[in-house]
């Protein structure tokens, strides 16, 4: 008994992360450069140290728990915009920006030039180039596909793209900063940038609707099987209470 709401449990708490993951995905459909999340799952075995793991046990007491998420990192759509600002990456390259938490990675590359002549993202964090942060005075800019900035026909500097080697652990950082770990991010070589476009979110918006409510639904049936089992539990205490007082 005690095993079953246990595991129920770790159920309803498993499932109200993946819910929680699959409404941020939906809440970001538009924002562009964002990278949908998805649930990973994996099994915990609870067992006393020392005891022997019989293939019953085993199976009343395997967990299904939250693990964590992964990025899909698989190219969303690039739509024009005209904006010169506007910088969009094709390939799996990111833009390197500087915060005050250190240096992050973005495929969002709705820019802006700050009071102070510098190019940033739409958060105001300075947008690194070779030689640290771009300035620009003036225009018109034109931006390469390797990155390099020309302004009124003279070069200003070039854009930092980099990229990951497959399988580096990238966490996200708020909407679309993320952060990787150290020296694991190198020059782009298959990357490059189309200037007046972004990159659109790559969140499918019908696959996580229907994924939603399916998550609703397990939900649901945890919190039944959660009911069930504390009703049983309360007509077990109340029948056996009585017998262990009088005896």
């Amino acid at each position: 008994m005690d095993s079953g709401f246990y595991a129920a449990c770790t159920a309803l708490m498993a499932r109200t992360q993946s819910l929680d993951m699959v409404a941020n995905n939906l809440a970001n459909t538009s924002t562009p450069g964002y990278r949908a999340q998805h649930d990973v799952f994996s099994s915990l075995l609870a067992t006393a140290s020392g005891v022997s793991v019989s293939p019953l046990n085993k199976a009343i007491n395997n967990f299904g728990v939250l693990g964590g998420t992964s990025l899909d990192l698989s190219q969303g759509n690039l739509e024009h915009t005209g904006n010169d600002l506007d910088l969009a990456i094709q390939g799996s390259g990111f833009f390197s920006v500087k915060t005050a938490a250190g240096t992050m990675y973005t495929r969002n590359g709705n820019f802006h030039i700050s009071p102070k002549g510098q190019l940033v993202t739409s958060e105001g964090d300075p947008v690194l180039g070779s030689q640290g942060p771009i300035a620009i005075v003036g225009g018109p800019v034109s931006i390469s596909p390797d990155g390099t900035i020309s302004v009124n026909g003279a070069v200003a500097g070039q854009i930092k793209m980099v990229e990951f080697p497959a399988g580096t652990n990238l966490e996200g950082i708020g909407k679309t900063y993320y952060s990787a770990p150290p020296k694991s991010a190198t020059a782009a070589k298959t990357s490059s940038i189309q200037q007046g476009a972004l990159e659109s979110s790559n969140v499918n918006p019908v696959e996580s609707a229907v994924q939603l409510v399916t998550v609703q639904r397990y939900a649901e049936l945890v919190q039944r099987a959660l009911s069930m089992f504390h009703t049983d539990m309360n007509e077990i205490a109340a029948q056996e209470l009585p017998k262990v007082t009088s005896s």
